[in-house]
């Protein structure tokens, strides 16, 4: 079975989840989250478009192309606390596979499975040019997608669904270490996945880690003003995604662990943030014949208000 619908969610969430806070907008990882607090009472918008190629080497030579769009809105409750909501847009999802028919072509499109979480900031601690903040974070995901789209073909396998049917969980702990050169952040997520109709993603465990290096202007010094901040991206992530669950038992072709490095550039000003990455697999273990990413593209970006 096709292993893609909820992978290409969870990397949409993983993304929108990158909300930098402080009154001046910040660096801040491209594909994951950051510690650093949205200020009380101030709303955090972020638009991120992900262009992703997957594909397979097992005999029915599986390609999938996702063009979507993830928008995200966040408010800071106190200086501690703030709250997110992420509404994932599918332009299109399209997956493209031999049969003995030849090679055919099914595809949707839709918003998909609106998530909810909150941010806790739950150790800070400050010092001359930085700052050190540790903050779990803990949320849902409702099935607001279409989980039963149809083709002339006939109902589309589950994995290609904008919505999959079920309510999931998530949680994980983010840590940030900021200096006015640089800032590393790292996160430890957990999605845990629920079953309808039979069928259930496999849950993912995620480690990511990012470094942010200050390139232009390089040095501080004798600095009056400027009009805005280039920063130079590198990040890694290692996922690891459970079979899926079928009415049979499990999906054999489905799951295993793969490793991305992500570079990428920001330009930052006092109120927004251009940026883009390039998440490409330096090392995989797929089970089976499943599914693995060819390469992902995310660009977009950041508006504080």
């Amino acid at each position: 079975m096709l292993n893609n619908n909820h992978s290409v969610r969870n990397s949409m969430l993983a993304s929108a989840l990158i909300l930098t806070g402080v009154s001046v907008v910040q660096a801040a990882p491209n594909t994951f989250n950051t510690a650093l607090p949205v200020p009380q009472g101030e709303t955090i918008w972020r638009e991120q478009l992900v262009l992703r190629e997957r594909s397979d080497d097992g005999p029915m030579d599986r390609e999938v192309s996702v063009q979507a769009l993830g928008s995200v809105l966040g408010y800071g409750v106190t200086p501690k606390l703030a709250v997110f909501g992420v509404v994932p847009y599918f332009f299109n999802k399209e997956l493209d596979v031999s049969t003995p028919m030849g090679r055919i072509s099914r595809d949707t499109n839709g918003i998909g499975d609106v998530s909810l979480f909150g941010r806790y900031t739950a150790y800070q601690y400050d010092f001359t040019g930085g700052t050190f903040r540790v903050a779990p974070l803990f949320g849902v995901t409702a099935p607001t997608g279409d989980s039963d789209d149809r083709d002339r073909f006939g109902e589309l396998p589950r994995p290609l669904q904008v919505g999959d049917g079920a309510w999931d969980g998530f949680a994980g702990v983010v840590a940030t270490y900021q200096r006015l050169q640089y800032q590393m952040d790292a996160q430890l997520l957990y999605r845990g996945n629920g079953r309808h109709d039979g069928f259930a993603h496999g849950d993912e465990t995620r480690l990511d880690a990012s470094l942010q290096y200050r390139i232009w202007p390089f040095s501080l010094e004798g600095i009056s003003g400027t009009p805005g901040f280039t920063y130079a991206l590198l990040e890694s992530s290692l996922v690891h995604r459970e079979r899926n669950e079928i009415s049979t038992g499990t999906d054999a072709n489905s799951g295993g662990t793969q490793w991305l490095l992500a570079p990428g550039l920001q330009f930052i000003t006092r109120r927004w943030v251009v940026e883009g990455t390039i998440q490409l697999p330096v090392a995989e273990d797929p089970n089976g014949d499943a599914i693995q990413d060819d390469y992902i593209v995310r660009v977009g970006f950041r508006r504080n208000f």
